[in-house]
């Protein structure tokens, strides 16, 4: 039985919508060659990425008009942790509908420290990114500093992508 760590920051049945059932679809196929135990972990940052001072130097941040958007806190009233319980729910019951073993959990971390605190403790044969966003700057990204390429160093090709906006193709 192979085992997968499926990390969601947004609802899996959105994402799916948004990118035709690829996520589904691949875990699907990965069930029909051999039975498949997920384990779904949901975010819950509570913290906002911070820019650092050499991003805001060189002007990371900076949006249109040469205005800076900084990294706001969720609305008032907004249970980050009611949300992403609920993600992962649906998640699970999602799995287990197309007859994955699927279990969940929730982590209060950023992408990076709650996958890395997961996969120290438990062992996965691919760990896939079913995200709404890839993270980190666009200076990150081109130094390869963000969240994605951190995980890569480690995982290699056997972590599995799917990001809104990027296309529906899995990016290994």
């Amino acid at each position: 039985m192979r085992r997968y760590l499926l990390v969601l920051d947004m609802d899996l049945l959105a994402l799916d919508e948004e990118l035709d059932l690829e996520p589904v679809n691949y875990l699907l196929a990965q069930q029909e060659r051999q039975l498949c135990d997920v384990v779904v972990l949901s975010l819950a940052a509570t913290r906002q990425a911070k820019l650092s001072p050499l991003e805001l130097v060189l002007g990371a941040a900076a949006g249109p008009g040469g205005l800076a958007k900084f990294p706001g806190a969720p609305p008032p009233g907004h249970d980050i942790g009611a949300a992403a319980e609920h993600r992962m729910n649906l998640a699970v019951w999602q799995l287990k509908a197309i007859g994955c073993r699927a279990t969940g959990i929730i982590r209060e971390q950023d992408l990076v420290k709650a996958v890395r605190a997961e996969t120290r403790a438990h062992d996965y044969d691919e760990v896939i990114l079913a995200t709404g966003r890839q993270g980190g700057t666009r200076l990150a990204r081109g130094l390869h500093r963000d969240p994605v390429h951190q995980l890569r160093r480690r995982w290699g090709r056997r972590l599995v992508i799917f990001t809104a906006g990027t296309g529906t193709k899995p990016k290994q």
